[in-house]
């Protein structure tokens, strides 16, 4: 009986002490990707205004994760390379 239970139970441990320890990336990780969300709503939000001011950011992932990690300033360092890349 003991020989059956006791991997399972070292595997428990070992997975509980590893979420232990990475308690604050995986907190990290997941603050970044609901900011990564609302990132996307936003630039989806801007997408329609944006054709009609003439400045268009595509949505998509790369786009989302600048405005996620730098938030306003991202927006506007999208904008300003949307427009001196324009041809």
């Amino acid at each position: 009986m003991l020989g059956d239970t006791l991997p399972w139970l070292l595997v428990g441990l070992t997975a509980v002490g590893a979420l232990l320890l990475l308690r604050e990336p995986i907190r990290c990780l997941g603050g970044l990707c609901l900011r990564t969300l609302v990132s996307l709503g936003a630039l989806a939000a801007f997408s329609p205004l944006g054709a009609l001011l003439g400045c268009s950011l595509g949505v998509n992932l790369a786009n989302a994760l600048v405005m996620a990690l730098l938030g306003a300033p991202g927006f506007g360092l999208l904008l300003l390379l949307n427009w001196a890349l324009a041809v």
